[in-house]
């Protein structure tokens, strides 16, 4: 019998990046592999996109998909070396692996992702929409017109653009997954702009899942607590990064690979063919979103 790896504890090392964060560079580094997951084959043939699936749960999300039999497409934005990594974690499992560089923000780079995708591996059967960008500040006045387009455009607005533009190669079965947030549920004092879009994806996802119900293409959404990702560390203050996560019951934050497998069910079609609108939160023990 295995023992179960016990996963990285606060106080984690004081540290600080600018954004948007390099996963390489975090310590401890963030666990992705997820080494107790088993595959059945429940994405065979399968092609994904994944935005910001260079890092963080997107990284996790890419990897659990390849293991299941997909091939992944990546759009990223500026970091290349985590871009990489990714691939070769995708290709390690057997897989094809895609990176697209871009701003998800541009319904042009979009556009161009999908039909990449499409052309470069040859369909496109599940869309993840988990590009996101947030920046902590005390007042609201100090959140600057600048501050808050781009918020938006990154965490909302892209989740519009690339599901417009995969929507048409996408058939019965097929499966739109989107990174909502705890967040979105409860607010967030520092983050007014972030959980203002993290609220706007949970009612996304539930219209959308209304609006594609007829075409049998399933939209559900991921609402984490803490998870120990780039965005972390290139937001929160050093201190503050240091002790990310001890508020849940279980005194630290997520690790992606234990995020990644709830994509996979909602990938899924075996799993969660009768599932779609919902948006379920991994809050670390806690039993309550509100």
């Amino acid at each position: 019998m295995t023992d179960t790896p016990k996963a990285p504890q606060p106080p984690f090392p004081e540290q600080h990046q600018d954004k948007p964060g390099l996963e390489s560079a975090m310590q401890p580094k963030p666990e992705y592999q997820a080494p107790l997951y088993k595959a059945a084959g429940k994405l065979q043939g399968k092609v994904a996109l994944i935005t910001g699936g260079d890092s963080g749960i997107g990284r996790a999300v890419a990897v659990l998909f390849a293991r299941e039999g997909a091939d992944i497409a990546i759009l990223y934005l500026e970091e290349h070396g985590d871009a990489e990594e990714t691939r070769r974690a995708v290709e390690n499992e057997g897989r094809r692996a895609l990176l697209i560089s871009g701003d998800a923000g541009d319904p042009q780079v979009c556009r161009e992702a999908v039909e990449r995708t499409v052309r470069e591996l040859g369909q496109l059967n599940i869309l993840v929409n988990n590009a996101a960008y947030q920046s902590h500040q005390e007042r609201l006045e100090d959140i600057s017109d600048a501050q808050w387009e781009r918020t938006f455009k990154t965490n909302i607005y892209s989740y519009f653009y690339m599901t417009k533009a995969a929507l048409p190669h996408m058939k019965p079965g097929d499966a739109i997954i989107n990174t909502g947030s705890i967040n979105g549920l409860r607010g967030n004092k520092g983050l007014i702009d972030y959980s203002a879009t993290k609220g706007a994806i949970h009612a996304f996802t539930k219209s959308l899942a209304q609006n594609l119900v007829e075409r049998s293409i399933r939209a559900n959404c991921v609402a984490p607590g803490p998870v120990w990702t780039p965005l972390v560390a290139s937001d929160a203050p050093a201190e503050q990064v240091a002790k990310f996560g001890t508020q849940t019951p279980y005194q630290r934050p997520a690790q992606p690979e234990e995020i990644a497998p709830i994509f996979v069910y909602f990938a899924s079609e075996a799993d969660s063919s009768y599932v779609t609108g919902e948006v379920v939160t991994l809050l670390g023990g806690q039993t309550t979103a509100a």
